[in-house]
């Protein structure tokens, strides 16, 4: 390759892959609790026994589903965070870099704060709620 090439670097696909891999957390608490939160209970046993009786797994396992999750969002964290992460020089490509960088951000944080919730509603709510 001579030195007037430039050569484009194609964005990795983690993005979408760490999205789709924390969607069993929003199945299995958050929306259940958002829904339930509305007044619409019996949607959310409709939704998991008629419709989609999969969902229960996640639900029943909650530990297995929530611990899974965490990890998803750290790994994520850290390709967000990772040292030495930089954009291209190039003015177009660095410019299209910064916007994904700031969307990437964007979906992380919420993806955490969903997490969040749903892990706050699985988990400590029913030890306030015992005491």
């Amino acid at each position: 390759m001579d030195a007037n090439t430039t050569q484009v670097v194609k964005p990795k696909k983690w993005g979408i892959w760490i999205l789709f891999a924390s969607v069993p957390t929003l199945l299995c608490c958050a929306l259940p609790v958002v829904l339930v939160s509305l007044g619409m209970g019996s949607a959310v046993v409709s939704l998991y026994s008629d419709h989609l009786p999969f969902l229960q797994w996640f639900g029943m396992n909650e530990h297995i589903t929530f611990g899974l999750t965490a990890v998803i969002l750290a790994f994520a964290a850290w390709l967000l965070y990772r040292p030495g992460r930089s954009c291209p020089t190039d003015p177009t490509l660095a410019q299209a870099c910064q916007s994904a960088n700031k969307w990437n951000l964007r979906f992380y944080w919420g993806a955490v704060v969903v997490w969040c919730i749903g892990a706050f509603f699985a988990f400590v709510l029913p030890i306030i709620q015992a005491l």
